[in-house]
């Protein structure tokens, strides 16, 4: 069957459809991001047995995670500016390629430093979300464009909840055949490395920078221009920042300690504690999602203010929700806490870069990149939370819950705006709704 032509942005988001351009590129970019996710967190779920197997003390493995999520924060940057300037096609086939290489090797780290080494190197993957973000920014309208990207994002972050899940049965099927639990984890990270090469292939072959074609094809920069630094004057931008940090940056934070949390504070096995750490990223299917969905709703009826508002009242229920996480006493009350705030989180996450593709249409790739390099700062100093030896995974938790609310309110008092308008319904005739205050 051939391919439907149309060089336009779609309106709408048709997903069991791949026969458009727009329809292909969309599957393959949130497939790109999931499988970097899985490498990125690959060992996340395996870190009771590597702890015990490199001699790793709680202040080392709290570095370890710091690592793992802080040079994102200059990648994300770098990627974002990047897609404005090769686009997304080549940026995202690099970024693979260039990534797939420490997450094939980090097996051969044998002591503290070369896995510390290798953690952070493998942390530019982490980058995958911005040329995500970008390239649904470029195949969908404005009408859709928050939905498009909520979802595409929380697909994607889904592989930080199907790796904890899956890694721990890849580790003991490996334990099955043989292999001691030192050698099996480190064999258990070819699988993620394979995954992004064939996903490179997907994307070199069957996506475009733009519904009209690569940048290239159509010229976009045949005129390079500077990137518009004018940007970081700009309030709302750091503001969503800061919301960000306030949610990805708990969500990778939680990728991260999840399964030791469970295992050291509720006596859990490692299979176990990863399948509840794994049901916590599941969430993705859905929860970005709507986050994103509700924006767009709001959007159409109470402008930019609104989304706003719903981006400022998720994140309040976010860190409600991780209080009450940090204090329950049992399994059963810590699971359903943790769903309850993994919800508003992962909303939270949708509803902000349901902002973030309307704040500076001409650079849409350096805010993407300074919004979404925000939630690996999040998850960085959250890290420190978490390697301290005077504070508990429990008081580490509380805290992140009293300053998420904090962040909320300031999100509650900035000014969205944009004085352009979003279309309702591009198919149509109905009126447009400025978003200007």
């Amino acid at each position: 069957m051939q391919p439907l032509t149309n060089n336009k942005p779609l309106d709408r988001l048709k997903i069991f459809s791949i026969r458009s351009l727009q329809m292909r590129t969309f599957h393959i970019t949130w497939m790109m991001f999931f499988v970097c996710f899985f490498g990125w967190f690959g060992l996340a779920p395996l870190m009771p047995t590597i702890r015990e197997d490199l001699h790793l003390t709680k202040s080392q493995v709290g570095n370890i995670i710091i690592a793992s999520v802080s040079v994102t924060i200059i990648a994300r940057i770098v990627i974002g500016k990047l897609c404005d300037v090769w686009g997304p096609r080549k940026t995202a086939v690099r970024l693979l390629l260039i990534g797939s290489l420490p997450v094939f090797l980090v097996g051969l780290a044998n002591d503290y430093t070369t896995f510390l080494l290798f953690r952070l190197a493998i942390g530019i993957i982490g980058a995958s979300f911005v040329v995500t973000q970008f390239h649904t920014s470029m195949m969908f309208a404005a009408n859709i464009k928050g939905t498009a990207n909520a979802v595409a994002g929380g697909w994607g972050n889904l592989g930080g909840g199907v790796t904890n899940m899956v890694m721990p049965l890849i580790f003991a099927a490996i334990v099955g055949m043989g292999y001691t639990k030192h050698e099996a984890w480190r064999y258990a990270m070819i699988l993620p490395g394979v995954m992004m090469l064939v996903i490179a292939w997907f994307y070199h072959k069957y996506t475009k920078d733009t519904p009209a074609g690569n940048f290239d094809e159509i010229g976009r920069n045949a005129n390079k221009q500077k990137t518009d630094w004018s940007v970081l004057k700009d309030w709302r931008i750091w503001a969503l920042t800061l919301a960000y940090a306030m949610c990805f940056g708990m969500e990778i934070t939680f990728d991260n300690v999840a399964s030791l949390h469970f295992v050291d504070t509720f006596g859990l096995s490692q299979s176990t504690a990863g399948f509840w750490a794994g049901i916590f990223g599941f969430m993705n299917l859905f929860a970005r999602a709507l986050g994103g969905i509700v924006s767009d709703k709001v959007g159409s009826r109470y402008g930019m203010r609104g989304k706003g508002w719903l981006l400022a009242i998720v994140l309040l229920l976010e860190g409600c929700g991780l209080l009450l996480f940090a204090n329950a006493g049992t399994l059963t009350l810590a699971i359903i806490s943790m769903l309850g705030f993994a919800l508003f989180l992962k909303m939270a996450n949708g509803a902000t870069y349901g902002i973030v593709p309307f704040i500076n249409e001409k650079n849409i790739g350096i805010v993407s990149g300074i919004v979404g390099a925000g939630g690996n700062a999040g998850g960085m100093l959250f890290g420190f939370l978490f390697k301290s030896k005077t504070i508990s995974y429990v008081d580490a938790f509380s805290y992140i819950g009293f300053i998420v609310i904090g962040i909320s309110f300031i999100v509650l008092i900035t000014r969205f705006r944009k004085d352009t308008a979003i279309v309702k319904d591009m198919t149509s005739e109905e009126s447009v709704l400025a978003l200007a205050e």
